[in-house]
């Protein structure tokens, strides 16, 4: 093996247990979370937990929120948002994306639901988590904007709507309350949110 092919093991090895080290973190993290709530778990419960070191945890995620704020990215912002976001790629016919829409939401919800249910059931009110669901809410308007200024762009809107008010609109439907009403409370199957979704904001947004 030449020097320049040890060099590159090493970083591969060094790389994959850095990764393997986050995991763990990560794992550690939301399982305390569920158990005890945000609030109540500390940094070092956490390193206790993934048999780290404290300084490594916050060398890796810099605070308590950090950890929060990879968990949940993961979650909303993950392998299944970009599967479905990737759909939109070389779409230009804007009432499309408007429909389509309705997946990326629903991947979005979906990956939420299942890994960041539990603990958002134990914190529900915790200061941390509302700061960051309000972040990651202002990710998702702006992230719909283009959609809605190519809606307009080729004047398919409805009639008499403005741009902000149906940016609002989007971000409204597709909001979690939404989906946990008619999902989680009212037992919508996703694919029945999913086809609802998509015809509401067809309808909501759309010239017909």
């Amino acid at each position: 093996m030449s020097t320049q092919q040890k060099r590159q093991y090493v970083s591969k090895t060094r790389s994959q247990a850095a990764d393997a080290t986050k995991a763990r973190v990560l794992r550690a993290a939301r399982a305390l979370f569920v158990r005890h709530g945000i609030d109540r778990t500390t940094v070092a419960q956490v390193a206790a937990k993934a048999r780290v070191s404290v300084p490594t945890v916050y060398a890796l995620y810099k605070s308590k929120e950090g950890i929060l704020r990879e968990l949940m990215s993961a979650a909303l912002f993950g392998q299944r948002f970009q599967a479905a976001h990737a759909k939109l790629k070389g779409i230009s016919d804007p009432i499309k994306l408007i429909a389509l829409t309705a997946h990326v939401a629903r991947a979005i919800y979906n990956a939420e639901s299942s890994e960041l249910g539990l603990m958002r059931g134990a914190s529900a009110f915790s200061p941390p988590l509302r700061k960051l669901e309000r972040e990651f809410e202002k990710i998702r308007f702006d992230m719909q904007e283009e959609r809605v200024r190519l809606l307009f762009a080729q004047s398919r809107q409805k009639k008499g709507l403005g741009l902000d008010e149906a940016r609002r609109i989007l971000w409204m439907y597709t909001s979690r309350d939404v989906y946990r009403m008619l999902v989680h409370e009212s037992g919508w199957t996703p694919d029945q949110y999913q086809s609802w979704l998509s015809e509401t904001l067809v309808s909501s947004l759309v010239s017909s």
